[in-house]
């Protein structure tokens, strides 16, 4: 652990010496690139610095006990040992969480997106209660939320919808929401009283800004349309409507949220760039060592990780094992106790690895 504590200390004293290089002062890509590591290090670095300081103040008062005191001075000495000995334990379980290696995304915003999957209707309806879940969760945090896609079924659901989540550290909390999420009720329109099964799925992309993935607009098709309202009826008689297609990756989006082509397009850019950033990240995780892996994991996006049990006022976390009875206060955005518990499960995991 304390070579890798050194090996951080040296790379923040040669990022001081970047930063103060007139070459890299004069490049903006640079200088906010070291700016940002040299930030990510500091509080490691600060806290390694201040074990150094107490263990030598350790150090010297062990050699203290050494001399000659009197009866009342070595008692003090005695006590500060033991202080000391707390402070160095202390940090000690500090640096190994701060060792932890930093996800580089976490302080991002969010990109979200629901869908409903299997069970029809039922599923559209369950998509729209777990965006007025997140909507409720986002609220509590004081994070700012703006639809960018929705295709509604007329009935309280969406089909899908596409939502993006501004605010510091978003995609910390939220990004172990992907996966497919499981519904357990009664439909309004089941007359026999049986409960049915649906699913719908979840998409948490962080927000990937231009200097993170490069898009040249000759990689981009762009297709216009009048947008359409519930059902396939035009809303718009205005070509304002827009479908970006990414053809390196074939990937496709569009957007009608908004009354203006340049507006909807700007829209439909944020969740390009964050579909073809995201792209890249699964491909480097799906080539990462399956045994570190974390326990509760942010890629595989069909694995099932939570149940809705409307009938037992229920919410099981398969991931983690974790069930909790308040599935009325859950879909309120009281997310607090399942999110703190799924972090708290990633770092203990990683913890383990760091340990090693």
């Amino acid at each position: 652990m304390f070579d890798r504590l050194q090996a951080v200390e040296d790379r923040y004293e040669k990022l001081n010496e970047l930063l103060s290089d007139p070459e890299v002062i004069n490049d903006t890509k640079k200088l906010r690139e070291y700016s940002k590591e040299q930030s990510d290090i500091q509080e490691t670095v600060q806290a390694y610095r201040e074990y150094k300081d107490v263990s030598q103040q350790y150090k010297d008062a062990k050699a203290m006990l050494e001399d000659k005191l009197d009866p009342e001075m070595r008692e003090m000495v005695k006590e500060e040992i033991s202080e000391l000995e707390e402070q160095i334990q202390s940090l000690e379980e500090r640096m190994k969480i701060l060792l932890i290696p930093k996800d580089p995304n976490d302080d991002k915003n969010v990109i979200m997106e629901i869908r409903g999957a299997a069970g029809g209707d039922e599923a559209a309806l369950f998509a729209g209660d777990l965006y007025r879940m997140y909507s409720r969760y986002a609220e509590s945090q004081r994070w700012k939320i703006e639809v960018i896609e929705a295709s509604s079924t007329g009935v309280g659901g969406y089909k899908e919808i596409i939502f993006m989540i501004n605010g510091h550290g978003a995609y910390s909390k939220l990004k172990f929401e992907n996966g497919a999420h499981r519904v357990q009720r009664v439909p309004e329109t089941e007359s026999g009283g049986r409960i049915h099964t649906s699913t719908a799925t979840v998409a948490v992309l962080p927000e990937a800004e231009e200097v993170e993935v490069e898009i040249h607009e000759k990689d981009i098709r762009v297709d216009t349309f009048a947008s359409s309202g519930p059902g396939g009826q035009s809303v718009n008689t205005t070509m304002s409507a827009v479908r970006l297609t990414h053809l390196p990756t074939g990937i496709v989006v569009s957007c009608q949220d908004e009354k203006s082509q340049i507006k909807n397009k700007e829209k439909a850019m944020k969740v390009l760039r964050a579909r073809v950033y995201d792209k890249f990240q699964q491909e480097a995780q799906a080539e990462y060592d399956a045994n570190r892996k974390s326990a509760v994991g942010t890629g595989d996006r069909s694995e099932r990780i939570r149940t809705y049990n409307f009938p037992q006022n229920r919410v099981t976390d398969h991931r983690i094992g974790l069930t909790i009875q308040k599935l009325d206060q859950i879909l309120q955005g009281k997310l607090d106790e399942i999110i703190d518990a799924l972090i708290l499960e990633d770092q203990s995991s990683k913890l383990e690895s760091v340990e090693e």
